[in-house]
Formats: structure tokens, sequence, C-alpha cells
């Protein structure tokens, strides 16, 4: 799962969360070499020709917006989020794509984690609401983990809730 619960802390618990990456930097790089075979497979047909040099301009045309595109992707996807439940606070700290950050911080006392079947902007949406504000959490995650992530939340406000009371 791209999310995972760290070494609990002394008095609570952090969770970090990141999208799922299908494509390596490894995979890229083969994808990237087997697009530049398959685009250039062509123009050996035409080498020696002055066919080539006008074909030439469209192949780098093509090849330069694949590997823009796909590098956008990936760095458009650069996205962090921390969250730390303690006793006196809950804090998240989403670190976005260039560099981008957002911070929220509530007591946990107040905090609801919700489950929002439908009308977000993807099913079973899941937030955070306190201090007079809602934030989203692991929106980038499968409908499977964002249904786990709800759960394992809700229980580990409980937790925390319970361990601040004593």
């Amino acid at each position: 799962m791209p999310y995972e619960w760290q070494k609990e802390l002394s008095d609570g618990a952090r969770l970090h969360l990141w999208p799922h990456r299908s494509l390596t930097q490894r995979g890229f790089v083969g994808f990237f070499a087997i697009t530049f075979g398959l685009i250039t497979l062509p123009a050996l047909a035409v080498l020696g020709s002055p066919v080539l040099w006008g074909l030439l301009p469209f192949f780098l045309v093509t090849l330069a917006g694949i590997w823009y595109a796909i590098r956008r992707n990936q760095r458009d996807t650069e996205i962090i989020e921390d969250l730390v439940l303690r006793g006196d606070a809950v804090t998240l700290t989403r670190h976005g794509p260039r560099g981008r950050r957002q911070d929220w911080r509530a007591n946990p006392h107040w905090v609801r984690v919700m489950l929002h079947r439908s009308g977000g902007p993807v099913p079973n949406y899941v937030t955070m609401k306190g201090e007079g504000r809602e934030v989203e959490i692991g929106a980038f995650l499968s409908e499977d983990e964002r249904i786990a992530l709800h759960g394992e939340l809700a229980e580990a406000l409980t937790r925390i809730r319970q361990s601040s009371a004593h």
C-alpha cells in the first residue's frame, strides 16, 4: 500500500502517504528506449534520402513530447502527506508538486474522520474535520485503500483520545 504507519511515537502515531507510481526510473528508460527504436525503425526505409530530413523534425518532436509528458506527470505526482496524531494535536502536512506545502492542525478530541461514499472528487473520499476546516487525506489512493485508511484513522484517533484521557 502506498501508505504506512511509521514507528509509534511515545505519545502518538505517524502516518506517511504517497501516490502509487507504476513507472519506475528504470521503467522510464526502458519505455523511452523502446519508443525511440520503434520511431527510428520507419526512418531506416528512407535513410540516405531527402525524405528523411522532412520526417526527422516530426520524429524529434514526438520523442520530445513523450519525454516532456511523462516527466511532467512524474513531477505533478510528487505528493507526500504526513499525519501526526498526538494527545494534544493532530497535524497534517501535505507536500505537493513544485514545493507547495499545506498544513492543518486540530485538537484530536474534536477531529472527525469521514468517508464520503459519493459526492466527492473520487468514490469513498476520506476527509478529516476539525477546527472549523475539513481537509482531504489520501485522495490519490485507490478506492479500497481509502476505505481501509478510513477505518485505520478512526481507530488510531480513538486510541489517541483514550490515551490522552488517562
